[in-house]
């Protein structure tokens, strides 16, 4: 949906880059409104009915898409989507972060699972499109999608030793509580501005992208897929072998490697050829994202285990608070900047990441390799009074 629904609006409404922005960063802003709640209600709710309450909220959004005929009716689609989007992903996100004591790398599989999805719809879109020739019956598709997955959570059986939220009733915080949310956020902020940062650009340079191939390359829907494509593998592939990777190396070390691959190729994408070499570096995109995101979303729950709903509500909302401005940054830039110099501008805020994912890790206080400090750990308790950092 991210990758067709810019093309979509461009095509069958007419919708000017700047619109385009616009519809992207609407279901945005209204994610980031609701990811708080979200979070508070998946600590305070069964996870699994709040995330399939999401899913079906996001198949209307699908079924709005397949009806639009205007912008008011995107639009609207959109803000449905949003929320949606908001109650699903937090609670999923809570659920995996129960299992993360035991499976460090939990989150990096989920990353796998996801972009696993994401790719084979690539494939089942170009094929329904390639056949018919039409938009709507994508959108129901994956409006039918989103009910599978609706019925799998609520049919879901209750997981043993669990209160609705998943901790205990004494951790339980209240639907609403602004106070703990402040404390929250603050707590957070280090990873939270950083997350900001870096989400605000790597959006950018999708949207841009889109932008290029659609309107400078004149590529159809099709062929602009394909170049997604060998990215979309990549990250259904490479998280759980990167995050083997990023046990030798530190997280620390791990978001400078991603920083830099992902910023190599927004600079690297102002002077590509053409759309064979552009999805050749977009894998580089699928590299970064394959180790950062996994460390973002693993220290979020290690400062908060037994508030990972409310933790991962504000840290999406902060990254989806980046995404909203990158995307709307994106349609204006596209057509009051060069090429070249949208690009250089990505790629140095990219870049910055180098020294700001670090230094979030070391401000949240948490280990920088967890599996081997637990393996230490294990093996000579009496360290275990060393470094408050690692437990």
């Amino acid at each position: 949906m991210d990758f067709l629904i810019p093309l979509w609006a461009g095509i069958a409404l007419g919708a000017d880059p700047a619109q385009i922005g616009y519809l992207v960063a609407l279901e945005l802003i209204v994610s980031v409104i609701a990811r708080p709640i979200a979070g508070r209600l998946a600590d305070s709710r069964r996870r699994e009915l709040i995330a399939g309450l999401g899913a079906l909220l996001y198949g209307v959004s699908c079924c709005g898409y397949a009806l639009a005929g205007s912008m008011p009716v995107a639009y609207t689609a959109a803000a449905l989507g949003g929320l949606g989007g908001a109650l699903l992903w937090v609670s999923v996100r809570a659920m995996v972060g129960e299992h993360l004591p035991g499976e460090p790398g939990v989150f990096a599989r989920l990353m796998s699972v996801q972009e696993t999805g994401v790719w084979v719809a690539f494939v089942a879109g170009l094929l329904l499109l390639g056949r018919f020739d039409s938009f709507p019956m994508v959108f129901l598709a994956a409006a039918a999608t989103c009910l599978v997955a609706a019925l799998i959570l609520f049919l879901s059986p209750p997981r043993a030793g669990t209160t609705p939220g998943g901790s205990s009733a004494q951790e339980r915080p209240a639907l609403f509580a602004p106070q703990a949310s402040r404390i929250l956020i603050v707590s957070l902020r280090p990873m939270l501005a950083a997350t900001v940062v870096t989400a605000l650009a790597e959006t950018m340079i999708g949207i841009l992208l889109l932008l290029h191939l659609q309107r400078a390359l004149g590529l159809g829907v099709i062929e602009i897929a394909y170049v997604f494509l060998p990215g979309a593998i990549a990250l259904g592939v490479l998280p759980p072998i990167l995050h083997r990777v990023v046990v030798r190396i530190g997280r620390r070390a791990g978001m400078v490697a991603g920083s830099v691959c992902s910023g190599a190729f927004a600079l690297s994408l102002a002077y590509a050829s053409g759309p064979v070499v552009i999805a050749a570096l977009w894998v580089l995109c699928g590299v970064a994202w394959a180790v950062v995101i996994p460390i973002e979303q693993a220290v979020i729950t290690e400062k908060h285990p037994h508030q990972v709903g409310a933790a991962m509500g504000i840290y999406t909302a902060a990254t989806l608070i980046g995404s909203a401005t990158g995307a709307a940054l994106a349609g204006v830039l596209y057509e009051a900047a060069s090429w070249q110099l949208t690009c250089l501008i990505a790629g140095a805020i990219i870049l910055s990441g180098t020294a700001l994912g670090p230094w979030a890790i070391r401000r949240l206080g948490v280990a920088d390799k967890p599996l081997q400090q637990v393996a230490s750990n294990d093996a000579h308790p009496r360290e275990r009074t060393g470094d408050p950092n690692s437990h």
